[in-house]
């Protein structure tokens, strides 16, 4: 791979992530995605046990400083495409320099690598997003043959609203989440996302890392529908402290809401989540955020906006077959 001169290319490793946390604030105060990130989230990051960082990351510095990144994640299972996603960032000082153009070919190159290895018999692409505000990243990703497959929103919620009180259903249980049902909420986790569009099963060591396993997740946030002891809906919530940190903003991230088939349409999701943020208003934050497939086939979207959350960004998912 071919960079411009004076740039070296390199993989990230944990020494990096302080320089890794600088370049994403800096781009955070141009792009304002309402994404920020200290250094220890970063090494979570690179410890994630499915990502090889050697292969599957590239830092472009120059000066002293990481002044672009790419970074790719391949999922473990197939349902009806190998979706093998990327992400990275240049500078807001470095763009318009041709940085942009030399990392795409580097990521899409190592995305078939990965696609190859991983899930050959299936048929495969290159994933990508963008905040719609973000006209430049567009502009790149047309450039290089992608196109619009998905549209999402970021929503959020004050928490000094009211929260309307809902009635548990007979013989039902709402109950915080708890470590002992850690694995059976994976499985039912599983199960409930295999119709949405995008979503692969979460093997132990995902779902331990990136769910309940991971620094931001708080367990005394999350609630439960029990029916017995078959797990009938879920609500989990994230803090992520650098957030706070950057806005000033306590915020509970609502990470996945979820009903088992059998169990939709009977309100329990609304139920549990109306839970959720009351004992986040409770607790003593002031917002509640989460992100929602526009094309939510459960009706995730009309849910959310009884609720009072409101869309706060829009964001494009783009992908190119391999």
């Amino acid at each position: 791979m071919s960079w411009p001169e004076g740039i070296e290319a390199r993989p990230i490793d944990k020494g990096d992530a302080d320089a890794w946390a600088e370049l994403l604030a800096a781009k955070e105060l141009v792009d304002q995605e309402g994404e920020n990130y200290d250094a220890q989230d970063l090494i979570d990051e690179l410890e994630d046990p499915h990502l090889d960082p050697a292969a599957d990351t590239i830092g472009l510095w120059a000066e002293g400083r990481m002044i672009a990144y790419g970074k790719l994640h391949a999922a473990e299972e197939v349902i009806d495409l190998d979706r093998v996603g990327t992400e990275g960032t240049v500078h807001p000082e470095w763009r318009r320099r041709g940085l942009g153009t030399a990392l795409m070919p580097w990521l899409i190159n190592r995305a078939g690598e990965l696609h190859a290895a991983k899930h050959p018999k299936s048929p495969g692409e290159v994933t990508s997003s963008r905040i719609s505000t973000n006209v430049g990243a567009e502009a790149l990703f047309r450039t290089f043959g992608f196109d619009e497959r998905r549209y999402f929103f970021d929503m959020k919620r004050p928490l000094d609203q009211p929260v309307p009180k809902v009635a548990l259903a007979d013989g039902l249980r709402l109950v915080p989440f708890d470590t002992s049902m850690d694995e059976t909420l994976r499985l039912a986790h599983n199960d409930v996302f295999l119709d949405h569009w995008g979503s692969t099963p979460k093997d132990p060591d995902s779902w331990k890392t990136w769910f309940t396993g991971a620094r931001a997740f708080r367990g005394g946030a999350s609630y439960v529908v029990l029916d017995g002891d078959t797990i009938a809906a879920y609500v989990l919530g994230y803090e992520y402290e650098a957030d706070t940190e950057a806005t000033g903003i306590r915020e509970l991230y609502i990470g996945q809401v979820g009903t088992v088939k059998a169990y939709r349409g009977r309100g329990l999701a609304r139920m549990t989540l109306a839970k959720v943020l009351a004992k986040a208003a409770e607790v003593g934050y002031q917002r509640a955020a989460l992100g929602v497939d526009a094309e939510n086939p459960t009706g995730a979207l009309g849910l959310y906006e009884r609720l009072g959350f409101s869309v706060s960004s829009k964001w494009t998912s783009y992908g190119l077959p391999l």
